[in-house]
């Protein structure tokens, strides 16, 4: 599995945000990566699965293989939506240390915390501590099972 380093996939979002000079072309942009995410079945839509601290309903689900975290998600918002999968771009496939240590300077780095409404950057960083909580009961699932070897 070839997955890009964090840092790298960061750096990559920077530049695509660069090319757009207006924040309307920038918020496009964030719809259309929600587009593009893929479908997450209705089986995964439960209560349980809904980050808390999101205005629109955001269902966030994370499975580990192989030493690595997997997100998938949805939103009932199209910009939520595309910033959950910023998120899952830059988090997705990564170990849970990778993602509990990434900074994700991204965010600032494009400007977004300043752009959005106040309850849209509360939303973000909860779907962001929500991911790295998923990484943290997986880091301690992996050393549980390194344990016991």
């Amino acid at each position: 599995m070839n997955i890009k380093p964090i840092l790298e996939i960061e750096k990559e979002i920077i530049e695509d945000f660069a090319l757009f000079d207006s924040w309307e072309d920038k918020y496009e942009y964030i719809i259309d990566m929600g587009k593009k995410l893929p479908v997450l079945e209705d089986e995964h839509k439960l209560d349980e699965n809904k980050i808390k601290g999101c205005q629109s309903t955001v269902w966030l689900v994370a499975s580990y293989n192989d030493g690595r975290v997997f997100f998938k998600a949805d939103s009932d918002a199209v910009i939520v939506k595309g910033l959950i999968s910023m998120l899952i771009k830059v988090l997705s496939g990564h170990t849970p240390t990778e993602i509990i240590d990434a900074r994700l300077d991204f965010i600032g780095e494009i400007g977004m915390m300043t752009h959005l409404a106040q309850t849209r950057s509360n939303g973000l960083l909860s779907m962001i501590k929500q991911m790295k909580n998923y990484a943290i009961a997986f880091q301690a699932i992996g050393s549980q099972k390194t344990d016991h070897k």
